[in-house]
């Protein structure tokens, strides 16, 4: 028997617990004693996820939703194999967990993707041949037909004229929008949850290296994610990555294994301000660009 719908739609984002010391490796990765994948939950309906950086230096996070008839996994981590990262594993059991307290029949799993980088999809495989489950494919042609976004060379979703043409992710009365955010990546797509009021940005905007191959677009994403937010009540933005160290402009230097000096991994709306000071100081100048919270990345070509 299924039970009581829960209520998703309250009108004011419920605060969450972001009160968490996220895994950050080792010293010595041999010695490593982290689990394959940490598990944080935000609240009752909303996990957090960090892979290990002993398994991947990436140590990317990943999101899982709940609704009434199905959950959201957002990005499936950096490593394919199953037994260094069991994320199907964690994954079925949180689930079962959720609807012991939930009990609701023929329940669904949905994988959606931030951007289609490797160290976002890698764990794709694992959830192929999982019952009530829906893989979205990061590539454009699936993503974007899943999405209903319209592949015209038109990225206007989410722009200032409004959230009418931004796509809608059903998980039965937690519906999420989403909207294309190229720049970092042609394929890149921002999710808000209005429930917790949460930001996904995936790797358009986290505290590290922001790599930018297409400025232009990248600038018209940020002024978009600043319009939205102004419109929202955003809590926090979160990004899939954290890359920087607690003192202002100085990040970890690429294939770090051990980060004992994060800052959190949570921004604020107010940050997106600081980075566009900073995009109009770089005004598109290839090259590496350290601020406080970002290092922006644009190669010269």
């Amino acid at each position: 028997m299924d039970g009581a719908a829960l209520d998703f739609t309250t009108g004011v984002p419920r605060a969450g617990n972001l009160d968490v010391a996220w895994i950050h490796g080792s010293e010595s990765a041999k010695h490593n004693t982290d689990p394959d994948i940490q598990v944080h939950a935000y609240d009752e309906h909303t996990v957090i996820l960090r892979q290990n950086m002993a398994v991947n230096y990436e140590a990317p996070f990943m999101f899982l939703l709940f609704g009434n008839s199905r959950a959201v996994l957002i990005d499936t981590g950096a490593t394919f194999s199953a037994s260094f990262f069991p994320l199907r594993s964690v994954v079925d059991g949180l689930v079962e967990a959720w609807l012991a307290a939930h009990p609701r029949k023929d329940y669904g799993l949905m994988v959606l993707h931030t951007h289609p980088h490797g160290d976002h999809v890698a764990g794709d495989a694992q959830f192929a041949d999982r019952p009530d489950t829906v893989v979205v494919d990061a590539g454009r042609g699936s993503a974007w037909e899943f999405f209903g976004f319209a592949d015209d060379g038109d990225d206007s979703f989410g722009d200032d004229d409004g959230d009418a043409r931004q796509a809608r992710v059903d998980l039965g009365g937690r519906v999420l929008q989403c909207w294309p955010s190229p720049g970092h990546h042609d394929e890149a797509v921002t999710f808000y949850d209005p429930y917790t009021g949460l930001l996904f940005t995936g790797d358009t905007v986290y505290p590290g290296r922001l790599y930018i191959n297409d400025w232009p677009a990248f600038v018209r994403t940020i002024d978009r994610l600043i319009g939205f937010c102004a419109r929202h009540p955003v809590r926090h933005i979160l990004g899939c990555h954290i890359e920087m160290t607690r003192a202002p402009g100085v990040d970890y230097p690429i294939y770090t294994t051990y980060q004992p000096d994060e800052p959190p991994l949570q921004l604020a709306p107010e940050h997106l301000a600081e980075l566009r000071r900073a995009i109009d100081v770089v005004d598109g100048r290839p090259g590496r660009h350290a601020f406080d919270r970002f290092v922006l990345s644009l190669d010269a070509g």
